[in-house]
């Protein structure tokens, strides 16, 4: 594995371009440049990204690099090329419903996060129950203090509280939720274009840790 310091103005150059041609010849003629300068490095920063996870947490990771290819197939949008680099981190706790750390660098921002997108079937049953109870209080409590650090929590996924729970209960924000994930916004790309990015980065993970605790308890039950 190669030392990892951070990516390259080229690279962030390669995204803009891309996110402005959006095509096979065009991609096909410059996959030089990103093999060169976007793949190879992703992968050094995952790979790095997760032993410095595990000093974080504890926990050994597993990294995963999104395809630079768009799955068209239901979509509207037919441009065959995602224009950014995104790369997930997942604790390998041997739990289902962990939560995961996030990587996400487009033209614009870049976006840091910890959560759960949405629990399976089983894990949403158990979540419900759980929020119905004083967890529910500490998860809105969670949500409350990550919004007063200036992190942007996810939504809910419902308007109306599921069936089999009072439709005014007091941990009804919970309720409403499939899932939680808290984010962090850069705006620009400077960030992942200055030395240190993995210590950086697992910096600003550092600031998501409640959410990744909370939630490990959570899949742990």
């Amino acid at each position: 594995m190669e030392n990892f310091d951070y990516f390259s103005n080229a690279s962030m150059v390669f995204l803009k371009d891309l996110k402005a041609q959006n095509n096979r010849e065009w991609f096909a003629s410059n996959k030089g440049i990103y093999d060169q300068e976007i793949r190879a490095p992703a992968k050094s920063f995952a790979q790095e990204t997760e032993i410095a996870l595990e000093a974080l947490t504890g926990i050994p990771h597993r990294s995963k690099i999104f395809r630079i290819h768009r799955d068209v197939r239901f979509s509207k949008d037919k441009t065959p090329y995602n224009t950014h680099i995104h790369v997930s981190f997942t604790p390998e706790t041997g739990h289902a419903n962990t939560p995961m750390w996030f990587f996400g660098q487009n033209t614009e921002r870049l976006s840091l996060g910890c959560g759960v997108f949405q629990f399976d079937k089983p894990g949403l049953t158990r979540f419900r129950s759980a929020m119905a109870g004083t967890k529910g209080a500490a998860l809105i409590a969670l949500r409350d203090t990550l919004w007063n650090a200036g992190i942007r929590v996810s939504d809910p996924h419902l308007k109306r509280v599921p069936s089999g729970f009072d439709p005014d209960h007091p941990h009804k924000d919970a309720l409403l939720r499939k899932g939680f994930s808290a984010w962090i916004d850069i705006d620009g790309t400077a960030f992942c274009t200055q030395p240190d990015l993995v210590a950086r980065t697992v910096s600003e993970f550092g600031k998501l840790t409640a959410v990744f605790e909370f939630l490990s308890e959570l899949a742990a039950d």
